[in-house]
């Protein structure tokens, strides 16, 4: 099997959509050797911030010294980014050799009438490929939800985090802060250990307490009381934190916006529960930890004359912070290239971000979910008139580029699936040299 084969195995799976239940993935996972019974594991759910979490915490734990998993979705620049040990992606042929151990046993399900959905199929092989692997201990970012997501098949984690909660997904997690919650607090299992970010809605507090309480689950808040912001800017975010083992810590993250601060406090939350059951997690790993952490087209500056900044946020959460980091790190004219997926509230973006910009870019990103771009641009003209739809990415950058001028920052956002298909262009037409 070539890798080009394996991944038309794992797309072949994207037929099955989303299917609520775990019985599926801990069937396949028992005929696979029960691998999530031979790891250790940081869960990580929420709506926003739970990637950068996960990032921080492997990126921190590995910088300890222990050999860690990272699990993550959706991927930017290529499928192989959703499976990474010690920060690199599983190589190629070591997917293949993950996609033909699993592919068989997927078979003989789908011929049984059980179809294995693309999550849980890609949920197995990772776990899989860290026990082969010999992980010290993996983190798991949550796809969606978490009471049925693939990810929830794993037994009580040494620590489990849910990140902040806002209305996405209504449609299959619910229409309520309190219904999501109660989606998400679904990782949260009996006996074990929640780190809940600092900042959430009272209601959906006053959920998961409630959920903790009920499940016998020791519940640790951030106090962002102890924390105190440092320099700001768009190469990164500086803070200090009193933390109860290690006192005083001076901590930076190369994450853009305040609500990185409490993404990363509520990640050293995270550690210091590792390090109470006994994990070698130790403050000079986590500085050097948090320092290096990347996730690309997270607030991702692609070069800063002139300024070109990629977001892949998708949700009202993304677009109200990506709007304050704009508000106080951009001050000169801004054109924007947008490119949204259908099934999200567009217009609820563009209330957010469409006044800032003095022309919007339309396109219509690659996918089968993805809106037209003509649609997009006659919902973006409410808010801002100047709104062009175009026929690709490449002539988007190509109008944004002329529209910009001398003057223009250029923000790409909307999607990650344009942040994955634009990223290489923009470097390759404002990425040299100029960072």
């Amino acid at each position: 099997m070539t890798y080009e084969e394996a991944l038309d195995n794992v797309y072949g799976r994207l037929v099955f959509g989303i299917k609520p239940g775990l019985e599926r993935i801990s069937a396949l996972l028992d005929r696979l050797g029960a691998p999530h019974k031979q790891l250790k594991f940081v869960h990580v759910a929420g709506t926003n911030g739970k990637g950068t979490c996960s990032t921080l915490v492997a990126s921190a734990l590995q910088a300890c010294g222990l050999k860690v998993g990272l699990y993550t979705s959706p991927y930017v620049l290529e499928f192989r980014e959703r499976f990474q040990i010690d920060g690199e992606m599983i190589p190629k042929e070591e997917l293949v050799e993950e996609v033909e151990t699993l592919a068989p046993i997927a078979d003989q399900f789908e011929e049984s009438g059980d179809q294995v959905t693309e999550f849980e199929y890609i949920t197995a092989l990772a776990l899989h490929w860290f026990a082969r692997r010999q992980c010290d201990i993996v983190v798991l970012e949550v796809g969606m939800g978490g009471r049925f997501d693939a990810t929830n098949a794993i037994p009580v984690p040494e620590a489990a985090a849910i990140m902040s909660i806002s209305l996405d997904h209504t449609a299959i997690l619910g229409d309520t802060l309190e219904k999501i919650a109660f989606e998400k607090a679904g990782i949260v299992k009996e006996g074990g250990r929640l780190v809940l970010y600092p900042d959430q809605a009272p209601e959906v507090t006053r959920e998961l307490e409630q959920i903790c309480q009920e499940r016998q689950v020791e519940l640790f808040l951030p106090d962002l009381s102890q924390v105190r912001e440092g320099e700001r800017s768009l190469s990164g975010t500086a803070f200090t934190a009193e933390t109860a083992p290690w006192g005083r810590l001076a901590l930076r993250t190369p994450f853009l916006g305040e609500h990185q601060v409490k993404n990363a406090v509520t990640a050293l939350k995270v550690l210091e529960v590792l390090q109470s059951r006994g994990w070698p997690v130790t403050p000079q790993g986590i500085a050097r930890g948090f320092e290096r952490a990347f996730i690309p087209a997270r607030m991702e500056v692609i070069s800063q004359s002139p300024l070109v900044l990629l977001d892949g946020g998708h949700n009202p959460g993304c677009s109200h912070a990506l709007r304050q980091a704009l508000e106080e790190f951009v001050p000169q004219r801004k054109v924007a290239i947008m490119g949204v997926l259908a099934d999200k509230d567009s217009r609820g973006e563009l209330q957010v971000l469409g006044p800032l910009f003095d022309t919007i870019v339309t396109v219509t990103p690659q996918g089968h979910r993805a809106l037209p771009a003509q649609q997009l641009a006659q919902v973006a003209r409410e808010f801002c008139p100047k709104a062009i739809p175009a026929g690709s990415c490449r002539e988007a950058l190509a109008v944004a580029s002329r529209a910009m001028k001398q003057d223009a920052a250029l923000i790409v956002c909307g999607s990650f699936y344009l942040a994955g298909e634009i990223r290489d262009m923009l470097k390759g037409k404002f990425g040299k040299g100029n960072l």
